[in-house]
């Protein structure tokens, strides 16, 4: 058979199914390569070129093909590999090149490139296993490419030359639901049922259950119960009384969630693990019942299912939204005498309690014992705490925060500089806010449209023209348009101040950005 490689050929376009924004315009067909190709006359060998050839000679065997296809970042590279270790005496590709190749294309969305790598599988005569499949649905999946998840599916028997198997039914299936594509699903199932004879297992009828239940269409998915407990193939398990616990909880039927769990229990003997009781923990708390939410606990314990991590932060952010800082202290505290070791996610909880409540120091303190305890703080937890700092007044600790996070290689989203800015704003600190604002600037974060209005404006009433001239230049640069009520404000306050040079160049400036930002067609 002739060779055939695959290249990137750059004048092509992109594939209708791509959504990549890559600066490489290409896409990825097959360039056969012909048996009669006239070869150039080899060059005279020498003792160096003899040398030379024994190094670049080095078989490159089927694994490392693999390793240095997945540590590639560039796609076109990766074909590069692919297609040159082919090229090797006694090489050929098999499901894990090909599997490997198909992911790192698909990952870059290279997708005509992934069909042409498909396309050769067909005439490849090494076994093909349906995982490759599951993986590019899932990458399909992922850039809401919905009816390329089903061509992957039906790619998978004349690939693999095997029927599809129940986890690629349900993998397919899943994906269908997540992405709350229901008709598509439906003629899937009527396909599988028909041209599959699709026996469902309870995987696929948990799936079903999933379905009804983010859709709040409960009574069908106790209809789907009923079927899965007439068949022993699908009895229900743990995950479905999860499921429809969980569906039932959102729905503030809260009795019947309780009941249901209490079936499950008594009657079909499963006994519940600690994210089943999750489920009820958080419902009760979402729907305003904390205190039922840590009777649920309690029984958890007695019945020895040990609580965890996730468990305990559930509950306390339930004492929380409540403001029920003493408990959240208590189960907190009691998360640690258990030795569970809080996540981010627990102190940051915990830390947003306190600054809320005024106790910012309190909130600090536990910023501290995180970082002791080697807990990483992440920008919620530093967005919370700057809140806090601005709430109280303490304006300078929160600027010091920002400046000093910066250099100790933390780095914080434009909301957290918002934060700060907008305190300013409010509070009339304009030369704070003019100092913060270019550091703003510096760092390549642009305040909010109507904050940096209102500081514009401010800084004209306060008789600021200089400073807001100055601001309202740097915002330009970074993509801002002012109000014209901040606009006009400003140039009138120039030209009182007799400085009609400096608003020439202000309008001059604008006039730029804006004729800069249309297209010549």
């Amino acid at each position: 058979m002739n060779s055939v490689r695959f290249s990137l050929c750059k004048c092509c376009q992109f594939s209708s199914f791509s959504t990549s924004s890559s600066s490489l315009p290409w896409i990825s067909p097959l360039e056969v390569i012909k048996a009669n190709t006239p070869k150039a006359d080899p060059p005279v060998e020498t003792s160096d070129t003899c040398v030379d050839t024994r190094k670049r000679s080095k078989f490159i065997s089927h694994g490392a093909a693999i390793s240095l296809i997945k540590c590639e970042k560039e796609p076109q590279r990766a074909l590069e590999i692919f297609n040159t270790v082919s090229e090797q005496k006694g090489f050929n590709h098999n499901n894990a090149t090909y599997a490997t190749i198909l992911d790192k294309l698909a990952q870059y969305k290279k997708f005509e490139a992934v069909d042409a790598v498909l396309r050769q599988m067909t005439y490849e005569t090494c076994k093909f296993h349906e995982g490759i499949f599951l993986n590019l649905m899932k990458r399909f999946s992922n850039c809401s490419l919905h009816e390329r998840v089903l061509e992957m599916f039906h790619k998978i028997h004349p690939i693999t030359r095997e029927k599809p198997s129940l986890k690629a039914i349900s993998t397919c299936l899943n994906l269908l639901i997540e992405s709350n594509q229901v008709d598509l699903a439906q003629n899937f199932l009527k396909y599988s049922n028909q041209h599959l004879r699709l026996k469902p297992n309870t995987c696929i009828f948990n799936i079903l259950i999933k379905h009804h239940c983010k859709r709040g269409t409960l009574e069908s998915a106790f209809e789907v119960l009923k079927e899965m407990k007439k068949s022993l193939m699908s009895y229900p398990n743990l995950i479905t009384y999860s499921t429809l616990i969980d569906g039932l909880c959102k729905n503030g039927r809260f009795r019947e969630a309780i009941e249901l769990f209490e079936e499950m229990v008594s009657k079909d003997q499963i006994l519940p693990d600690a994210l089943t009781y999750n489920v009820l923990i958080d419902g009760f708390c979402r729907g305003g019942k904390v205190d039922r939410a840590k009777k649920i606990m309690e029984f958890m314990k007695n019945n020895g299912c040990n609580p965890n991590v996730f468990n305990y932060t559930t509950l306390m952010n339930g004492f929380c939204k409540e403001g029920k800082l003493q408990e959240a202290k208590e189960v907190f505290d009691e998360m640690k005498n258990f030795h569970l070791k809080p996540d981010t996610v627990g102190y940051t909880t915990l830390i947003n309690c306190f600054c809320r409540a005024g106790r910012v120091d309190e909130a600090l303190e536990l910023l501290k014992e995180m970082k002791e305890r080697g807990c990483k703080a992440d920008i919620v937890t530093f967005n919370v705490i700057l809140g806090g700092l601005c709430r109280e007044g303490r304006i300078e600790e929160a600027l010091g925060m920002l400046e000093k996070l910066w250099y100790d290689g933390i780095y914080l989203n434009k909301a957290s500089y918002r934060i700060v800015l907008n305190f300013l704003c409010q509070k009339g600190e304009l030369e704070k806010a003019i100092e913060l604002l270019r550091l703003m600037l510096c760092r390549g974060f642009l305040p909010h449209y109507a904050t940096s209005n209102e500081l514009l404006v401010r800084l004209c009433k306060a008789g600021m023209a200089e400073d807001a001239a100055i601001a309202l230049f740097g915002l330009v640069e970074m993509g801002f348009k002012p109000e014209s009520d901040s606009w006009a404000l400003l140039v009138e306050l120039i030209c009182r101040g007799r400085k009609l040079l400096f608003a020439f160049e202000l309008l001059d400036e604008l006039v730029i950005k804006e004729s800069g930002s249309i297209q010549v067609p």
